[in-house]
């Protein structure tokens, strides 16, 4: 949660940044953008020299939210414009890549497969709060966005400490020695149950990112966006973050007790349904749109932990963290696009009907996910819980 505070740090102070740089929403947009395409570079590098699986994870998770925070310190001290921005957000993905997959990794270290799914949702939730966590800074104080930048920079340095100084390998990390195999990125894809659970995955990436970086943009266009009584940095936190934290409790206790592919399916239809009303809910009154908000957060990263942890169950053991590594690099890898894609869509239809764009990453990926359900090694936990 700590150390992914800076990931949509520049995000929520973008209006500050646009009045005080003068620039265009299309170019504002690349400020996420460079953090998505740094992710992927830092990913594929960390797969192809097998990073998670040669070095202690721990050190490196530690040393990556220590760059990635100091990336934002530096951007929030001395920069003024793009020129400087955009290769700071991309170094600050770069490093995120040594974050969020080598704690996935970490923390399936720590559970059984029958509990898994549970402590995985626990993870993810806590990169849905991280993430959004700058928005609540940002909406409970008129701060500079310079003093909102440091503030996530300082939470993300204290997650550096927090992991050098108690978190540690668990018991069920592999004991086989690692070796070099970057091909496995590749090979994977050859095995059923890794490559149903990446679909799976992709299509669940189409929408989540896009989501998340649109949805101030979104709620700030609606009839009702006045009439909120609350900033709406705060309803984004409340619906995105809070909400989403407890969509991956529920989405890794379903995955626990029902099944990956179920617990999965289930999480993709309701959020591909939200896609699907959300023109409809774009003039309802703020308490509606809120309610309906919140539920799509919830939905949109509840089944986030239970692809990584049937790619966990199901691939190499000595490759673990490879494999996590590599299915999330091209997973943001997609984000890219989709992110870009919405406002491209904006400019002829309007804010109401953008997030239509999004509809077929849950449907391909529940497909996915339905057709891994046949597979009752990767859906049913072995362990008694």
């Amino acid at each position: 949660m700590l150390g992914l505070a800076v990931w949509f740090s520049v995000s929520a102070v973008v209006p500050s940044l646009r009045a005080d740089w003068g620039i265009s929403s299309a170019s504002a947009v690349w400020l996420t953008g460079a953090v998505q395409l740094g992710f992927v570079a830092g990913a594929l590098c960390s797969t192809a020299l097998n990073l998670p699986d040669r070095l202690r994870p721990h050190l490196l998770l530690a040393a990556s939210a220590a760059l990635a925070a100091l990336c934002t310190f530096v951007l929030a001290w001395s920069v003024d414009g793009m020129v400087w921005a955009l290769p700071l957000r991309f170094l600050t993905g770069v490093f995120l890549a040594g974050v969020y997959p080598v704690g996935i990794k970490l923390m399936a270290s720590w559970s059984g497969q029958a509990g898994r799914g549970r402590a995985l949702g626990v993870f993810i939730g806590a990169l849905t709060l991280g993430s959004t966590l700058p928005h609540l800074i940002d909406g409970l104080a008129s701060l500079p966005w310079r003093t909102v930048l440091e503030a996530a920079a300082a939470v993300g340095l204290l997650g550096a400490v927090v992991a050098v100084a108690v978190v540690r390998p668990g018991p069920y990390l592999s004991a086989a020695g690692a070796v070099r195999n970057a091909g496995y990125a590749v090979r994977m894809f050859r095995e059923r149950g890794p490559r149903l659970a990446n679909f799976g995955y992709f299509g669940h990436m189409w929408e989540l990112y896009a989501l998340w970086t649109w949805i101030p943009s979104f709620l700030l266009a609606t009839p009702a966006a006045a009439r909120f009584s609350v900033s709406t940095e705060i309803v984004v936190f409340a619906t995105m973050g809070i909400a989403g934290f407890l969509g991956c409790l529920l989405g890794g206790w379903g995955a626990d007790r029902y099944g990956r592919s179920p617990a999965a399916v289930a999480a993709l239809i309701i959020s591909g349904a939200c896609c699907v009303l959300s023109p409809v809910v774009f003039t309802a009154g703020p308490v509606i749109l809120a309610a309906f908000c919140a539920i799509w957060g919830a939905a949109v990263i509840a089944d986030s932990g239970v692809f990584s942890t049937a790619l966990s169950e199901t691939a190499d053991p000595r490759f673990v963290g490879t494999a996590l590594t590599a299915q999330t690099a091209l997973g943001f890898a997609l984000t890219v696009v989709s992110i870009q894609l919405v406002p491209l869509l904006v400019g002829l239809t309007g804010w109401r009907f953008a997030f239509l764009l999004l509809i077929p990453g849950p449907v391909l990926g529940a497909f996915a996910m339905r057709a891994l359900g046949a597979s009752t090694a990767t859906t049913q936990p072995k362990e008694p819980a």
